[in-house]
């Protein structure tokens, strides 16, 4: 459900569609897991109120605001922090061809490690839509472990629309993840979806 690409004075002329904006906020950290494994960067996705996961973010109105405007209002709202957007954090926008005549306009921005610490405080004290629209913030295990925990099996969750594509794509442009691993990461993580769907296939 990736949708077809298109240019973002296109998806701007669209004028009978909706637009929904969404962001992928990320940052550095010298953190290490169980003080030995490097987790080097944090990813900041939430999980909605039905169950899936994706991005902060939601519908704007291009008639009304800015798609930047639109998307700091959307995240003042559920994170509770109204995070500067620019121009200049736009990645990309598409065609989703469902629900009909919805574009999605993606983000990225790179932030300090204290700030999105802050935000995760913030999205639980502060944001209005916490409880309701969004059930919390998560961050994106970028690692894999032994076992394929780690980023294979949280790829192999369910998210909304276009925005595992998303991530995949971000965190492939950043560098935040070795191309290697990332692509392995994908295989184990489809391997684990099809072992879901039937689990005789890995023999149980």
């Amino acid at each position: 459900m990736e949708g077809q690409e298109i240019t973002r004075e296109d998806a701007l002329s669209r004028v009978d569609h909706k637009h929904a904006c969404h962001i992928m906020l990320y940052a550095d950290t010298g953190a290490k897991l169980f003080q030995k494994i490097p987790i080097k960067h944090i990813v900041l996705m939430q999980m909605r109120f039905d169950g899936l996961l994706g991005f902060p973010g939601g519908l704007v109105k291009p008639s009304e605001e800015s798609l930047e405007a639109g998307l700091s209002r959307e995240l003042l709202e559920e994170v509770g922090i109204a995070v500067p957007v620019t121009a200049d954090d736009y990645v990309s926008s598409h065609l989703v061809p469902t629900p009909p005549r919805l574009i999605t306009h993606f983000y990225t921005k790179k932030m300090k490690e204290t700030e999105l610490v802050d935000m995760e405080r913030a999205a639980v004290s502060t944001a209005a839509d916490h409880g309701l629209e969004v059930m919390g913030m998560v961050r994106v295990p970028l690692y894999t472990l032994r076992n394929g925990g780690g980023l294979p099996w949280f790829l192999s969750h369910s998210f909304i629309s276009n925005s595992r594509a998303q991530l995949l794509e971000a965190l492939q442009r950043l560098g935040l993840v070795p191309q290697r691993a990332l692509e392995q990461a994908v295989r184990q993580a489809e391997m684990r979806r099809v072992h879901k769907a039937d689990p005789h296939l890995c023999g149980l």
